[in-house]
């Protein structure tokens, strides 16, 4: 049977597809929040194209972030063996419960070197329902790039110890634009979630639903401000400069 692929989105490296044979088995469900460092889990994929391989380990860390593999990062870390072959293949817990989509490895020959990468199953779960339901997942964007606030720039700007992301652009006739934020301004604040990280940040942002509204809080010099700005939605991915 060939497959009709349902939609695609290249920010988290997954796709939906389709095919049409009946009594398909299914894997069970797993939850990748209930993980914990240590936790057995199996990679299975076909490495190499040799054939479908499982090969055992334990989840080496959760939530890593700014690998500059996917837009969206909030990986699973393995060291099961994951190879070129292995991506888009399922890791299971050791019940045989689907926790993560392998995706990636670090390696500098090609193979192995027990540092592989997995999505999270949740984050697939809320992927495929947006592509399911409208074919595109629609995030949200307010239209600003922004840098790590580090203490010397915290130094440099007059703000002390203040905790959040500095603005270092505003794109033109974006939602943040049109609600004043300017560069130099320290976000700190949106919705009900304090950041500290440029991802954070985007993250943050990308959880809106475009068309809403959204309060944030900013420091500007000695000045704490509040805004409430219209949240847009994502452009297409920009792999040039990544914008919230």
């Amino acid at each position: 049977a060939q497959a009709k692929l349902i939609g695609t989105d290249p920010e988290t490296d997954l796709a939906v597809l389709k095919i049409e044979l009946p009594d398909l088995p299914t894997v069970a469900m797993g939850d990748a929040a209930s993980l914990q460092v240590g936790d057995v889990v199996l990679a299975i994929g076909n490495p190499f194209n040799v054939g479908q391989t499982v090969t055992s380990g334990i989840v080496s860390a959760l939530g890593r972030s700014q690998l500059g593999i996917n837009t969206f990062e909030n990986f699973i870390q393995t060291d099961a063996a994951i190879n070129p072959g292995n991506s888009g293949g399922a890791l299971v817990d050791a019940d045989g419960r689907l926790v993560g989509i392998n995706t990636a490895i670090f390696s500098r020959s090609g193979g192995s070197l027990g540092i592989g990468f997995a999505i999270p199953v949740n984050v697939a779960r809320q992927v495929a329902a947006a592509l399911l339901k409208d074919g595109v997942v629609a995030r949200g964007w307010i239209g600003v790039q922004t840098r790590e606030l580090t203490s010397e720039l915290a130094e440099a700007l007059s703000l002390g110890d203040a905790k959040g992301v500095l603005i270092g652009g505003v794109v033109s006739e974006a939602p943040a634009a049109k609600a004043g934020i300017r560069p130099g301004d320290v976000l700190t604040r949106i919705g009900d979630h304090a950041v500290a990280t440029p991802a954070e940040l985007l993250t943050r942002v990308a959880a809106l639903k475009p068309d809403t509204r959204v309060a944030v809080a900013l420091r500007r010099g000695s000045q704490t401000l509040n805004f409430e700005l219209a949240v847009g939605q994502r452009p297409k991915p920009q792999r040039a400069a990544e914008e919230d």
